[in-house]
């Protein structure tokens, strides 16, 4: 069965980093473009970074361009989301996506980040 895992989210103070990963299981993962996204109590859930099958291509809102950095590891099955400089804007609970296309798309259950001193 598909399934991704995320881990690494928690409490940080502003400034801090944390990193988020997040491992597949039951999909061939090479041939999905995996993305991160995040949705903040009272917002609509948002593109926080993607990254295609080679790691060429890597999207990054703008809020984050700068500061976050995705990476994945094909033979692992795992995709990464190093986040540095963290602001209390970037509380919200972090999504793993696997998309291969419009009707094929996989989502993780979801990791709380909260920045706060």
């Amino acid at each position: 069965q598909a399934q991704l895992v995320e881990s690494g989210g928690g409490l940080v103070q502003p400034g801090g980093s944390l990193r988020l990963s997040c491992t597949a299981s039951g999909i061939h993962f090479n041939v999905f473009t995996m993305g991160w996204y995040r949705q903040a109590p009272g917002k609509q859930r948002e593109l926080v970074a993607n990254i295609d099958t080679t790691s060429r291509r890597k999207n990054y809102a703008d809020s984050v361009r700068g500061r976050f950095i995705v990476s994945r590891d094909n033979v692992k099955k795992t995709v990464y989301l190093q986040m540095n400089n963290l602001e209390p804007e970037d509380t919200a609970v972090y999504y793993c996506n696997a998309r291969l296309s419009a009707a094929a798309e996989i989502w993780g259950q979801g990791t709380q980040v909260t920045v706060s001193s």
